[in-house]
């Protein structure tokens, strides 16, 4: 497995005007888009669902719960139907949840349960989240970064502090996976 390349293309974000900190939101989703297929590939139904303890998550569970968290916050923005119900992700995926579960806060036994019939579920999953969240971020208008959308936490939270949460939040999960990934090849060794 390898890393992310250095920007060195046109998807370097543009060091001029107000659109900067909407291209290095672009960039920072995108480096996630990149990493997911790296962690998924060649990975088996057993391989995606391995835990290394009854306490762990999976790496299946892990990229479920990173394109859910940011399906579930970008579509919250803006307050749009998720692409998980919106294009039947919920009922392809089939899982023993409810439908507007994200993973936050489930017990090692709903971890357990999780499952796919097949790992490409998840690739084509986070890649449908993915183009939603860049027709999001490219549409938005560049004040709507300050717009407060959760006034119970002192100072507000912004939609750009959302964005950085999901952005954060995605690069410790891609980690903890590719993380496991490791640990998965090294058991066969």
């Amino acid at each position: 497995m390898t890393s992310a390349p250095d920007r060195t293309d046109d998807t370097q974000p543009d060091d001029s005007g107000p659109d900067r900190a909407v291209a290095i939101l672009l960039d920072a989703f995108g480096r996630a888009r990149e990493l997911v297929p790296t962690v998924l590939e060649g990975l088996s139904v057993e391989d995606v669902t391995w835990r290394p303890d009854e306490g762990s998550n999976s790496i299946g569970w892990l990229i479920w719960h990173l394109a859910r968290v940011q399906d579930d916050h970008v579509a919250g923005l803006l307050d749009t139907e998720q692409v998980w119900t919106a294009d039947g992700w919920a009922a392809r995926f089939a899982l023993p949840y409810p439908d507007d579960a994200i993973g936050y806060g489930q017990s090692a036994e709903e971890v357990a349960a999780f499952a796919v019939d097949d790992p490409r579920v998840l690739h084509d999953y986070f890649s449908a989240v993915h183009a939603s969240t860049v027709e999001t971020l490219s549409a938005m208008p560049i004040d709507d970064l300050d717009r407060v959308v959760d006034a119970s936490w002192d100072p507000p939270v912004t939609v750009a502090v959302r964005l950085v949460s999901v952005a954060d939040d995605m690069a410790q999960h891609l980690g903890q996976a590719a993380y496991l990934r490791g640990m998965l090849e090294r058991r066969s060794i």
